[in-house]
C-alpha cells in the first residue's frame, strides 16, 4: 500500500517495522476529535478563500460520513496508515475521492495531533472536575448525618485524640477541591490552540487561526509555531494533577480497607463494592478500594514516563512524542474510573456508630483532656502532661481507663483534679470542646459544612 507520504521514499518497510511504528493501536481513542479539528479547519479554509466552496461541502460531506461511522464503531483501522490521522484521510479519499487530499492544505500531522490531545483533554478533564463535585456532594452527604458521630482519631495509626467521624470525612472533601481547583487551573493551558502552527514553522497559506479557535471553541492560540507542535506541558500537568488526586483517593482507600476489618469494624462496605474468596467463604474483600490503591502506581508511572520522554528532545517535534498518548489514556481511564467507584463505595456504606462508640470508650486518647484541664487550673502544660502521663501508666498496669480511674487515686497525682474532670473526660465533651476553627468541634464541623456547600454552589 503507497504511504501517503511515501513520494520520497523508493522502498517499503517491512510489515514488522510498520507494527512498530504505528500508532493506531492506541491513538484510534482520538478518532471524534480528529474529525472535530479536520471539520474546523477545512471550514476555515472555505471561510479564507484557500479552498473553493465545492470542495469544502465535499470534504465536510464525507467527514460528517466518518464521524457517522466512527459514532457506531463501524471504521476499519489500518496499521499499514499509521496513525488516526493517515487513516482518516485515506478513508476520506476512498470516500470521496482525491478533493479528500485538500483536507491537509496548510495544516501538518505535528499541529494535527496536538490539537486532537488538547480537544481530548478539554472534554476529559471537565469530565474529571464534574465527577469529583458529585463526590464531593456525597461527602457533604455522609458528613450531615454523622456530625455528632464520635469517631477516634488517629496520628501515627494509634489513637490520638476523639473526633467528629463527619470531620475525618470533611478532610478528603478538601483534598479534593484543591484537586478540583488544579484540574480547573489547569484548563487555561489546556485551552491554547495549536492548529496552525504547521510541521513547526508555520504555513505560507493565508490561515485564519483566530477563526479555528473559535469554531473549535479554544480561547487562545500558541504565539510560537515551534512551541505549539512540541509542547506537551499541558499533558505533564494534567498527569501530575492526576497523580495528586490517585493519593488522596489511596488514602482514603487505605482507611476505607482498615475501617471495613474485623479489628476496626468502623464501617461495612456495600455488596456491590466488595468481592468474596474462592476458598474462604466468609470473606467480604473490599476488593475496589484495594485495586484503586494499586491503580495508584500506574499513574505515578505515566507521569514520570512522560517527564522522561521529554526531558532530552530537541525542538520541535520528535517520535518519542508518539509516547506521550498510551500513559495519557491510561491515566484518563484509570482516575474517571476510580472516581465513579470512590463515589459509589462512600455513598452505599454503613457507619457503625455502636462500634465507634465503643471504640472511644475504650482508649486513651481523652487524655489530652485531662492535660488541658490541669493546664487552664494554672498548672504549667509540660507538668500537666507528666502528671497525666503517670495516670495512663496507672490506668494501664491496673487494665482500665481514664473514665474508670477513681477520683481519689487521680487526687494523689495532683488536687487540682475534682469531680468535674468526668465530665470533661467524656469522648463527647472532648469533642464538643475542640471549637476553635476548623476543629473538630460539633458546631465547628457545622461550619465547615455550611462553608463546603456554598463553595459548590457558586461553582455549579
Amino acid at each position: 500500500m503507497t504511504k501517503l507520504w511515501g513520494g520520497r521514499f523508493q522502498k517499503s518497510a517491512e510489515a514488522w517495522v510498520d507494527e512498530f511504528g504505528a500508532s493506531i493501536g492506541f491513538d484510534q481513542q482520538l478518532v471524534l476529535e480528529d474529525l472535530e479539528g479536520s471539520v474546523a479547519h477545512v471550514t476555515m479554509l472555505g471561510a479564507t478563500g484557500i479552498l473553493p466552496t465545492a470542495d469544502v461541502e465535499a470534504i465536510l460531506s464525507g467527514l460528517a460520513q466518518l464521524k457517522e461511522k466512527a459514532i457506531a464503531g463501524e471504521l476499519e483501522f489500518s496499521i499499514a496508515n499509521e496513525d488516526i490521522h493517515l487513516n482518516l484521510e485515506k478513508m476520506l479519499i476512498d470516500l470521496i475521492g482525491p478533493v479528500g487530499g485538500k483536507l491537509h492544505t496548510g495544516r501538518s500531522r505535528n499541529d494535527q495531533v496536538a490539537t486532537d490531545m488538547h480537544l481530548f483533554l478539554k472534554k476529559r478533564v471537565q469530565e474529571t472536575i464534574d465527577l469529583i463535585f458529585i463526590f464531593q456532594q456525597t461527602l457533604l452527604v455522609q458528613a450531615e448525618e454523622h456530625i455528632e458521630t464520635i469517631a477516634p482519631g488517629y496520628t501515627h495509626l494509634q489513637r490520638a485524640q476523639p473526633i467528629s467521624f463527619a470531620h475525618h470525612l470533611m478532610a478528603y472533601f478538601w483534598m479534593l477541591e484543591r484537586d478540583k481547583q488544579r484540574f480547573t487551573e489547569s484548563m487555561k493551558r489546556i485551552d491554547i490552540l495549536p492548529l496552525g502552527a504547521g510541521a513547526m514553522a508555520g504555513t505560507t497559506f493565508p490561515i485564519d487561526r483566530l477563526k479555528s479557535a473559535e469554531l473549535l471553541g479554544f480561547n487562545d492560540v500558541y504565539a510560537n509555531s515551534m512551541d505549539a507542535v512540541s509542547d506537551r506541558d499541558f499533558i505533564v500537568e494534567f498527569l501530575s494533577n492526576a497523580s495528586l488526586l490517585m493519593a488522596h483517593l489511596s488514602r482514603f482507600a487505605e482507611e476505607i480497607i482498615l475501617w471495613s476489618t474485623d479489628e476496626f469494624k468502623f464501617i461495612e462496605l456495600d455488596d456491590a463494592f466488595s468481592t468474596g474468596s474462592s476458598i474462604m467463604p466468609q470473606k467480604k474483600n473490599p476488593d475496589m478500594a484495594e485495586l484503586i490503591r494499586g491503580k495508584t502506581g500506574r499513574v505515578y508511572g505515566n507521569l514520570m514516563g512522560l517527564l522522561t520522554v521529554l526531558k532530552g528532545t530537541p525542538l520541535t517535534y520528535n517520535k518519542d512524542m508518539q509516547e506521550d498518548k498510551e500513559g495519557m489514556f491510561d491515566t484518563v481511564h484509570t482516575i474517571l474510573g476510580s472516581l465513579k467507584i470512590f463515589e459509589g463505595m462512600v455513598r452505599t456504606m454503613t457507619v457503625n456508630k455502636e462500634r465507634l462508640q465503643q471504640a472511644v470508650h475504650a482508649d486513651f486518647s481523652n487524655a489530652t483532656e485531662l492535660a488541658d484541664y490541669l493546664a487552664t487550673k494554672g498548672m504549667p502544660f509540660r507538668e500537666a502532661h507528666e502528671v497525666t502521663g503517670k495516670l495512663v501508666f496507672t490506668c494501664i498496669q491496673k487494665g482500665i481507663y481514664l473514665l474508670d480511674l477513681p477520683l481519689d487515686e487521680m487526687k494523689r497525682e495532683s488536687e487540682l483534679i475534682d469531680s468535674d474532670i468526668y465530665d470533661v473526660l467524656a469522648p463527647e465533651a472532648a469533642v464538643r470542646r475542640r471549637h476553635s476553627l476548623g476543629g473538630t468541634g460539633f458546631d465547628q464541623v457545622k461550619i465547615q459544612i455550611e462553608k463546603a456547600q456554598a463553595c459548590l454552589v457558586v461553582q455549579h
